[in-house]
């Protein structure tokens, strides 16, 4: 009598190469639906300064390495303005802020320049062309950049004498916006 056992046939193997082709192809992809599922959590928590909270402190050397503080400014209105000098919309802006800064110096109003991805001599010679007298900051490792939510230049926050964020303009002011703004931290609202 002689027994049969039945056995499954062998199955193939992938080769090695095909198996790193498969890792390779679907590792991105899982990779990228994971950055795609945080953009989409992140996009519902507030990011950088946000109105009606205290605007977020900095200390930073101006051009000639001169400190300057935030928290030295509390009492005052103040716009933190980040720009360079490559920006377009800079350009055209600054001779705004050096008008509102003129006529309401006597309110206490102050500027902070933040300048955002230049160099600093062309951002000396940037202030000196167009007349700007307020101080001008160096953040070089962006962190100021990143705790206000900076995507790029211009971008202006307002900050009331209490020291919290009132408003904030992405991209380049017109005069209706920046007179809008200046006069809720002027406490003229």
């Amino acid at each position: 009598m002689s027994i049969t056992v039945a056995t499954e046939p062998a199955r193939p193997t992938a080769p090695p190469a095909l198996r790193y082709l498969v890792v390779g192809a679907v590792a991105p992809l899982v990779l990228l639906a994971l950055w795609g599922a945080l953009l989409l959590f992140r996009a519902g928590a507030p990011t950088g300064a946000v109105i009606g909270t205290p605007a977020p402190l900095f200390a930073l050397a101006d051009l000639d390495g001169n400190p300057v503080r935030l928290a030295d400014l509390r009492g005052r209105p103040v716009i933190v303005n980040f720009w360079a000098s490559w920006c377009g919309p800079c350009v055209e802006e600054f001779p705004l802020l050096a008008a509102a800064l003129e006529r309401n110096r006597n309110r206490g109003l102050a500027i902070v320049g933040i300048v955002y991805r230049d160099r600093s001599e062309s951002a000396r010679e940037f202030m000196a062309r167009l007349g700007a007298t307020w101080p001008a900051v160096m953040d070089p490792a962006e962190g100021v950049a990143a705790r206000y939510g900076v995507a790029g230049p211009p971008e202006s926050y307002f900050i009331g004498r209490d020291g919290r964020v009132v408003g904030r303009q992405i991209g380049q002011l017109s005069q209706s916006d920046l007179d809008r703004q200046l006069a809720a931290i002027l406490g003229e609202e």
